[in-house]
């Protein structure tokens, strides 16, 4: 115990930059675990998207979509999110899955989308990159 004390107390900075990094780990899984929100995996979000009723959300760049996107996506950038709720008003209470490249930008629709009172709100967790990890097929069409 010693040895901790004086390691802390000769390395201040380095202490303080542990305590702000662990206390922003704790904060964001206390958040991501009592959010509402799921995070799934490209095999789950399939299986949701095999329901003929999922709206899936494209909340990247024009430019990203253009280049490629999941068959069947909306796209509706992240920037364009709060001002083009009322186009997503008929899917309330109907699932939706968002995914943008990594899964951050789409974490923060759906923290949007929730707020706004959408029920089953979904996020594809590792984003594109997670889908052609997969293997699964992206479009340009």
């Amino acid at each position: 115990m010693s040895q901790f004390i004086e390691f802390a107390n000769n390395h201040l900075v380095l202490l303080g930059a542990f305590v702000v990094v662990l206390t922003m780990i704790i904060k964001m899984e206390f958040e991501s675990r009592f959010s509402g929100i799921t995070q799934l995996s490209a095999a789950d979000a399939v299986r949701l998207m095999n329901n003929d009723e999922t709206i899936v959300i494209d909340v990247r760049e024009s430019k990203e979509f253009s280049e490629s996107h999941i068959k069947g996506a909306t796209h509706i950038p992240m920037t364009a999110i709060k001002t083009r709720l009322n186009e997503l008003e008929k899917y309330k209470d109907k699932p939706v899955l968002t995914y943008c490249r990594s899964g951050s930008r789409s974490n923060y629709a759906c923290r949007v989308l929730k707020k706004a009172g959408f029920n089953q709100v979904n996020n594809l967790a590792g984003g594109v990159i997670g889908w052609e990890s997969a293997n699964l097929p992206l479009t340009r069409k």
